[in-house]
Order: C-alpha cells, then sequence, then structure tokens
C-alpha cells in the first residue's frame, strides 16, 4: 500500500522554529519529525511514500536527497510540491496521478507511536473498507469530532463542537486509509469557513453517497504539533521508545544513570552526572561537572561547559551553553551561544500554567513547567535571565544582566543602560 503524507504548510503557530526551517524538519530524539513518521511506515512494512511538500520546498528537497543515501534507503520515496497551500483536500490534487488503488494517508503534524500505524493497517484488512483514525481527547472543542453508529461506521464530522453539543470524544486523529474514490470527492469540495479545502469535507462527502468509514481508535500515543512545546512532549516520547547506544568516550568520573545515548567522537568529562533518557549527538563536549537530566536531546557539535543544569530540553547542533547556567523545559535552536551564568526560569511563583504568545495571542500551554523557545543564531552575555514562556527570535543578541520577560523579535539587540537601569530595544 503506497503512504502519501501531507508536510506542505507553513507551520506559524511554531515560529521561532519554523522561521529557518519547515516545520517536519525540526529535529527531536536525533530525527527531523517526518523521518520519524517515515521509519515507523518503513517497520510496518511501507515501501512506497508520496510527501507533499511546499514551504521550504528547497530545504525538504535537500533533506531527502541526502536522507536517501541514509536511514530512508530501501524506500521509494516521491516529492510532490502543493505549489499554493489551500488545505489537505487541495494537496490530494497533486498525488491523484500517483494513486490508482486504495491508500493511507497521513497528516504531516502529527507523531504517533509505529503501533498505531499498524493499528490501522491491521482494521483495514479485517474491515476490508476505509478507516478513519480517532484518539480520544479531552476538549472536543479544539478537534474534529466523530458520530459513530452502533457498528462503528462515522456518520458525521463535526469540526470543533462546544463541550456540551460534541457526538463524542473522539477526534480526528489524521491517519485514514483512503479508497480512490477521494478525489472525485475532493473535486467536488467546496471551500470551508477557513478559506481552504477540507479533507474532512471530501469524507464527509463519500459517507453522505454510501462509502463506509470506519473509525478505528488508537490505543498508542499520539500529539498533534501545533504549538512549540509540543516537541518537548514528542521529544519525551521518542526517547522512551529509543534504543540509546554509547559510541563516544565517557571518562573516569562521570555517571550515566539509566538509557543515555552518546554520539561518535562526544565525550562526557569527569564530574557529569547524567540521568537518562537522554541522547547525545556527535562531536559534543559535555562538561565537566554537569547535571543531565531526563528527556534531554542534545544535538552534534554542541558544548555544555562547567556546572551546567539542562533539564528536559532540546538543544540544537553548534550550541553552546557557557558555564554555571542552568536551561530546563526549554529548546535552543541552532549555533545559539550562552554567557556564562545564564538562567532560564521554567516555573511561575503563583505555581499557575505558563502562556506564550502564539500569533499574536496568549495561549495556555497548560504546563506549570515551561522555559524559553530561542530561535537559531542568538547570542546571550553573562548573567542573563528569562522568564517562563518566553520566545526568542533568530539572529537576536541580549547583554549582560537582561531579564527578558517578554517576546524579543528576530533581529533584535538588547541591553541595559547602566546609567538608567532599564532595558533598550533596538
Amino acid at each position: 500500500m503506497k503512504v502519501v503524507i501531507i508536510a506542505a504548510g507553513k507551520g506559524t503557530r511554531m515560529d521561532p522554529f519554523t522561521l529557518s526551517r519547515p516545520k517536519p524538519l525540526f529535529p527531536v530524539g536525533g530525527k527531523p519529525l517526518i523521518e520519524h513518521t517515515i521509519m515507523a511506515l518503513k517497520n510496518c512494512g511501507i515501501t512506497e511514500i508520496i510527501v507533499v511538500i511546499g514551504h521550504m520546498k528547497t530545504k525538504m528537497q535537500t533533506y531527502f536527497e541526502n536522507a536517501s543515501q541514509q536511514s530512508l534507503q530501501d524506500l521509494e520515496i516521491t516529492l510532490v510540491e502543493q505549489d499554493e497551500q489551500k488545505g489537505t483536500a487541495h494537496a490530494l490534487k497533486f498525488v491523484e496521478e500517483f494513486i490508482d488503488e486504495t491508500f493511507m494517508l497521513v497528516n504531516g503534524d502529527i507523531i504517533t507511536s509505529e503501533k498505531n500505524f499498524e493499528e490501522v493497517l491491521n482494521a483495514h484488512d479485517r474491515k476490508c473498507a476505509s478507516i478513519f483514525s480517532l484518539t480520544q481527547v479531552l476538549d472536543p472543542s479544539n478537534f474534529g469530532i466523530v458520530d459513530l453508529s452502533n457498528d462503528g461506521r462515522i456518520k458525521k464530522i463535526v469540526e470543533k463542537p462546544d463541550a456540551e453539543n460534541a457526538p463524542s470524544n473522539l477526534a480526528n486523529a489524521g491517519i485514514y486509509i483512503l479508497p480512490p474514490e477521494v478525489f472525485n470527492a475532493v473535486q467536488e469540495t467546496p471551500i470551508s469557513s477557513r478559506d481552504e479545502y477540507e479533507l474532512t469535507d471530501s469524507i464527509q462527502l463519500l459517507i453522505n453517497n454510501g462509502v463506509s468509514f470506519y473509525g478505528h481508535t488508537l490505543s498508542q500515543w499520539w500529539i498533534e504539533c501545533g504549538s512549540p512545546w509540543d516537541l518537548l512532549t514528542i521529544n519525551e516520547h521518542v526517547l522512551k521508545e529509543s534504543k540509546l547506544t554509547i559510541e563516544g568516550e565517557v571518562e573516569e568520573g562521570a555517571t550515566l544513570n539509566g538509557p543515555v545515548g552518546v554520539g561518535k567522537n562526544s565525550v562526557i568529562r569527569a564530574g557529569a552526572y547524567i540521568q537518562g533518557p537522554v541522547l547525545i549527538g556527535m562531536n559534543s563536549a559535555i562538561g565537566p561537572n554537569n547535571y543531565i537530566r531526563p528527556y534531554t536531546y542534545i544535538g552534534n557539535d554542541v558544548k555544555i561547559g562547567n556546572a551546567v543544569e539542562i533539564k528536559n530540553s532540546i538543544v540544537l547542533d553548534h550550541t553552546r551553553i557557557g558555564h554555571l547556567s542552568y536551561v530546563g523545559d526549554s529548546i535552543v535552536d541552532e549555533n545559539c551561544n550562552f554567557g556564562a551564568g545564564t538562567k532560564v526560569a521554567n516555573l511561575r511563583l503563583d505555581n499557575k500554567t505558563i502562556k506564550v504568545t502564539i500569533k499574536g495571542k496568549r495561549v495556555d500551554s497548560g504546563r506549570k513547567k515551561l522555559g524559553i523557545f530561542m530561535g537559531d543564531n542568538v547570542k546571550t552575555g553573562i548573567n542573563v535571565s528569562f522568564m517562563p514562556g518566553v520566545k526568542i527570535g533568530p539572529n537576536s543578541a541580549i547583554g549582560s544582566e537582561v531579564l527578558v520577560s517578554r517576546d524579543v523579535p528576530t533581529n533584535t539587540f538588547i541591553q541595559v543602560l547602566q546609567d538608567f537601569k532599564t532595558t533598550k530595544w533596538c
């Protein structure tokens, strides 16, 4: 069976990370998001995959050209460009020429356990019918919710209903087994209130015309990656399921407790204490005298200085975190440099959940522990402090002793004016 992955969107809710890369290429647990999905499909016996690309298509093309020689070898991967991103049904128009039979479709903004893909394929084999994957949610008003008949067939798909009027708590999980007739329905699909052509509207047309879709509720973990903090949750699940091995050097006096992966040519120096699961990439240096706490992923060519503590964070390639610094529940993009004593606050004094600004609106993350989201090429001076939930745009610089309590735009320099003890925004 062929699989289509829709991965063309801009992912604007994921700023600052999607300012420099398409969302599917953000690395968690040592691999880009899309690679985790493709490898899971490969392990389920899938050999032909069509990826719909659009936003930053050149970077997607480059990634697949390089990856085809490594982890994605033995797969037939076809890239198809969606020239304008007008919705999931619109994306299907570009793959019709490659499909002549029943196929699987996966939304590119979800990541899930390999076992869930196995379940969906097995459900299709049992039912000999189209499958609509489902996941249980606490708040139906944020999802497309289904109304099921007694025999498990989908009667209706309701987008973001009020909680009291929702037909169920079973949400669209973004994995489908679709018949080729869906392409006819796509041609008839009207534009939605979001000014997009929605695949769920196409499926509803098929259901109205008598095509059976069976709902299958996934049993394993599933995450829709729609907000920056979702990357931390995904990283946690990936590290839990990863087989971590030590290929680099661990000096005498360093302590590794639990599953820890250390890449080639990396060194863990004496006095470091690493509590897994933790993954450290290649050519990185940790220590001496660090504390690296669970669910941390540190990329390639990263330097972590003396007496640094890192907790439940993602630190990407070529970043330097100077001595006496603390980073918790945070994501730090590539090529950043922390001056000594840089501190990230990840807990409010009132113990309330932390809000983050997403597309100009304050959004509750639902997390009581949350640090910062830092874009690439950011530098800090010594003794810089960050308040919880702050975003820092790429190519910014923050001078010594600044307390950053609000988001920093891209290409911004901040410093303390010593004469007046105020913060200057340039």
